[in-house]
């Protein structure tokens, strides 16, 4: 893939503008002050309190739909007054950064009040239902797994694109299911699981299929899914060889005892 040539005082000026569009402990961008009522639907919020008022838990949990990341895009755009170009340069970072070009992306914000919470393993706790199917995550902040006392947060990423087929999860979809397991929190201990559903049908995935930046990472995952494809064949060749040989080998011993 040949890319245009970027002058060394244009990079730094990119990466300057990335690192201050990331907070600094959780990767995941900051949210502006006047978030759009278009990133507001696909974030939720709830509050948990114990009995005894022992443990209180806030939980804010973003799912990184199309419209929610376009909006967070265009943000930064409209501040820094940048050139499509430097739009286009900043969309590919930032994909590449959240791995949203692979994944299914959320952002959890936990903030637990008096007794801590501890969620080891978190992967253990948490899972993501599309149509029938539950999936455990494919990465998260692992500092979820350390003892949470006051407010921590980070990403959390499912599968995108199914393993064997390579084909998007998403498609055809009508709503998501993400659920954390209620014995995650002493406050949350005598309830149900929680269950944040998101209605995908609501989301617009082909603002971010146009464009340079969108082009640049499907090539890239497309070169992915070459190479393991290419693996696959390899794999499957070399068993097809040892089949044929040993055929060769069974067919040379039944001539020869014929011939006896």
């Amino acid at each position: 893939m040949k890319l245009n040539k970027i002058c060394v005082s244009a990079l730094m000026l990119l990466m300057l503008f990335i690192s201050a569009a990331f907070a600094a402990d959780g990767g995941a961008p900051n949210r502006t002050a006047k978030d759009t009522k278009e990133m507001r639907k696909w974030v939720r919020e709830n509050h948990f309190a114990d009995r005894d008022g022992d443990q209180q838990l806030d939980i804010k949990t973003t799912y990184y739909a199309a419209e929610y990341v376009q909006e967070l895009v265009n943000a930064e755009a409209e501040k820094n007054m940048w050139t499509a170009d430097e739009l286009e340069n900043y969309k590919y970072t930032l994909f590449k950064t959240l791995n949203l070009n692979e994944s299914i992306a959320f952002h959890i914000d936990f903030n637990v009040v008096g007794v801590p919470m501890y969620a080891q393993p978190f992967d253990a706790h948490i899972s993501l239902l599309i149509g029938k199917k539950k999936y455990k995550p494919s990465d998260y902040d692992h500092r979820f797994n350390f003892k949470i006392s006051g407010q921590r947060d980070g990403m959390v990423y499912f599968p995108r694109y199914d393993p064997e087929t390579g084909k998007d999860l998403l498609q055809g979809v009508k709503q998501i299911r993400l659920i954390l397991d209620s014995s995650i929190g002493q406050a949350m201990s005598r309830g149900s699981d929680v269950v944040w559903i998101w209605d995908i049908t609501k989301d617009q995935p082909e603002k971010l299929k146009s464009g340079k930046a969108a082009n640049r990472l499907e090539i890239d995952r497309l070169l992915k899914r070459t190479d393991k494809l290419a693996k696959d064949r390899s794999d499957l060749q070399s068993k097809l060889d040892a089949v044929n040989k040993e055929l060769k080998d069974i067919n040379a011993r039944i001539d020869e005892l014929q011939a006896q």
